[in-house]
């Protein structure tokens, strides 16, 4: 609450005031004292980076509303500064809906009509919230009257579920629910039943499997796509899985291979594709990566050594070259400063830091150009952080955390410099690390998959969903209308046409 800059002289008004101002900031002080907890509190007290998102919304949702009671204080008219306000842009592509409010009388006082001399316009957001309407579909029969030549009647169109009441859109609005927006089937099944439609978990399971078998050639193209590139990111990320019949929750994981070139403007369009696997064993790495050729960038997980050994390389029938993460160097450094401040971590991470702020300038350039920045400004600095890793090592033990830190990068040092020789290899695995953020928030909501084979159907919807995200494509007009298309009989050596890039939907 602002005061205002003329003060009232009634002593009673002035008292109002302060006790207001008063209640005010010891409200505005316990939620900094909230937010303080949040994100500075001891181990045990603090929450994860998701949970964390949500104590912020609420902190700042309170905020609003003491600074809403403190406007709702009728004070004398003050001159301070508003508190400027970010309103949003509304998308071009919105239907408007156009409200003309008229004065109710046009006729000047003289007598005459007003004409029109301008107008003002303003906009608002307007949501409807999700309605559920019912398509009747008729199909009238014919019959000639002078002959009995049969009976002529339009042949039903085809549908993902015969028999069954969804639309292809309904199917898809569930899948959008479960895995981009994190909602599992029970929540989506009460959320139905508030608008009267009783439909239960296990019949919107029904729904999603029938889709993700459709959906599966799609997929495969996917990633049979990303494979014929010479460049990749890859990474996993746990995925508990139901045991059947033991009650208890068995650890897998999700393998994700990902592209993304445009940091060096490269022209194949971005995209992901997650696998499941029932371990982290560096087998399935090389399983998924048959029949690519190219350089992988990884974190310094050992499994990925699989990927290089000579008889693994020829079941995969692919050359691979590991380039490392300089983010995964870094972060031990990192934790080393946080813990007790050790200076040697310190000087690692403020020469890291040197190189990411040359890759910052770089960024969108041709690799070309970026191969060439690297080796004038980049390799210098390298050697110079060669010396420096030799003597550090030399200096502390290797059983020490910061030892251990300073090891690592000697251990994984030919693939950390790696991007020395190749524009389009990044400093790090941020890309894909990115891609599996959304993965980690559905499992923390769904907590586990109930079977392996659900476990892979959520890997190949992800896939489509974040491959959508990643090429600014609205993932529900998209799924829907592949779904369409794959129900109305397209063809399957034309499957590449159904790719999110590619995708073209009817006019």
């Amino acid at each position: 609450m602002n005061l205002p800059t003329v003060l009232p002289n009634d002593v009673a008004e002035l008292k109002a005031i302060i006790l207001a101002q008063n209640e005010q900031n010891i409200r505005l002080e316990q939620l900094v004292a909230a937010f303080k907890q949040a994100m500075f509190g001891r181990k045990s007290e603090k929450i994860n980076a998701d949970q964390f998102e949500f104590a912020l919304e609420d902190i700042e949702t309170s905020t609003a509303l003491v600074e809403a009671d403190g406007e709702a204080i009728d004070l004398p008219k003050t001159t301070a500064k508003k508190r400027n306000s970010n309103r949003g842009s509304l998308p071009k592509h919105l239907p408007r809906i156009e409200q003309i409010i008229e004065p109710e009388e046009t006729t000047c006082a003289c007598g005459v009509e007003r004409h029109m001399i301008g107008e003002d316009i303003s906009e608002r957001l307007d949501v409807i919230p999700a309605q559920f309407r019912v398509i009747v579909t008729r199909r009238p029969k014919y019959a000639c009257r002078s002959c009995e030549a049969g009976i002529n009647q339009a042949p039903a169109k085809s549908r993902l579920i015969e028999g069954g009441i969804p639309t292809e859109a309904t199917v898809t609005s569930v899948i959008i629910s479960k895995y981009a927006d994190h909602l599992p089937l029970y929540r989506q099944s009460q959320i139905y039943a508030r608008q009267g439609v009783e439909i239960d978990r296990s019949t919107l399971a029904a729904w999603v499997g029938k889709a993700a078998y459709e959906l599966r050639p799609v997929y495969e193209c996917l990633m049979a796509n990303l494979k014929q590139s010479t460049k990749l990111f890859m990474d996993e990320t746990t995925a508990p899985v139901l045991e059947p019949g033991r009650g208890k929750v068995k650890k897998g994981y999700f393998w994700a291979l990902a592209r993304d070139d445009r940091p060096w403007c490269g022209k194949a369009p971005p995209g992901v594709a997650f696998t499941y696997a029932p371990g982290r064993a560096g087998k399935y790495a090389v399983d998924i990566l048959q029949s690519f050729n190219g350089i992988l960038q990884v974190d310094g997980y050992t499994g990925y050594n699989r990927v290089l050994d000579p008889k693994a390389i020829s079941k995969a029938n692919g050359n691979i070259k590991l380039a490392y993460c300089w983010a995964h160097a870094r972060r031990k450094l990192y934790e080393r400063t946080q813990n007790n401040g050790a200076p040697i971590a310190t000087e690692g991470l403020k020469q890291i830091n040197a190189l990411y702020a040359i890759e910052a300038q770089i960024r969108g350039l041709p690799a070309e150009e970026r191969l060439a920045v690297r080796q004038e400004k980049t390799a210098p600095k390298i050697i110079s952080f060669k010396n420096w890793l030799e003597q550090a090592r030399s200096q502390v033990s290797t059983k020490s955390p910061t030892g251990a830190a300073l090891k690592y990068i000697a251990r994984y040092w030919d693939g950390l410099i790696l991007f020395l020789t190749d524009g389009r290899i990044e400093i790090d695995n941020n890309t894909v690390e990115r891609t599996i953020r959304p993965i980690a928030l559905s499992r923390k909501n769904a907590l586990f998959a109930g079977h392996e084979t659900g476990a892979q159907n959520w890997a190949m919807l992800a896939s489509l969903i974040e491959t959508c995200k990643l090429n600014n494509i609205e993932p529900h007009s998209y799924i829907a209308g592949i779904l369409t298309a794959i129900v109305n009989g397209h063809k399957q050596s034309q499957i590449n046409e159904l790719l999110p890039w590619n995708y073209k939907p009817p006019v």
